[in-house]
Parts: C-alpha cells; sequence; structure tokens
C-alpha cells in the first residue's frame, strides 16, 4: 500500500471531492479536477498492460483531452492519440513524460488515490 501523503490527502479532500456525497459526485469531482488541472496535448508512457486497453507497457501516446466515456471513482479515461486514431483509455495505465508539474501532480494524485 501507498505510505500516506498529508498534502496529497489535503488537496484530494478540500478541492477534488469538497461536497461530494455520493461516489458519483465524487467520480464527477475527480473527473472535473483531471481535466481542469492537465494540460492537453502531453506525452504519456504505459506504465502497464490492462485487458481494456491496446497499450503495451513502455509504448509513448499523446494524450489529447478527457475521454467521454463515464468516470468512476475507480476509472477516468483520457483520450490518446494511437495508431492514426483517438481512443479512450484508463488514466491509471499511464504516466506523463513530456508534461507540465501540473498535469504530473494531476496524474500521481489520481494514482495515490487508486493505491490508497
Amino acid at each position: 500500500m501507498t505510505e500516506r501523503d498529508e498534502e496529497r490527502e489535503e488537496r484530494i479532500k478540500m478541492r477534488i471531492i469538497v461536497d461530494a456525497y455520493t461516489v458519483d459526485e465524487q467520480a464527477y469531482g475527480w473527473h472535473a479536477y483531471l481535466d481542469d488541472t492537465m494540460d492537453f496535448p502531453f506525452e504519456a508512457r504505459c506504465r502497464t498492460e490492462l485487458e481494456e486497453s491496446p497499450l503495451n507497457e513502455g509504448e509513448t501516446v499523446r494524450v489529447v483531452d478527457m475521454s467521454s466515456t463515464e468516470p468512476t471513482l475507480s476509472q477516468q479515461f483520457v483520450t490518446v492519440e494511437w495508431m492514426n486514431r483517438e481512443l479512450g483509455v484508463p488514466l491509471r495505465q499511464l504516466e506523463a513524460v513530456d508534461a507540465s508539474d501540473d498535469t504530473e501532480q494531476a496524474i500521481t494524485d489520481w494514482h495515490y488515490w487508486l493505491e490508497r
């Protein structure tokens, strides 16, 4: 399990899931935070292969936006350019390669949330 990070916990509590009383509201809070914080487009690397995604570990993609796929508390999707088309992939499988500090923080916040 990931070690508790007080600064990150405070950001999640006060900025991301503040005023969210249901699981769905928390999921949309995360979606809004990620969409507002990440600076699109940016480069990301696949850190793990997942059954629901065609990306291979180590593969680099360009992330262009949040996906319209319904967000959940365990799954947020982003739209990537892959093999001459755009598709939604789980953000949990990506790590920023060439991205702003805000983008890197948003992605690591999401990974932290999933691992806690």
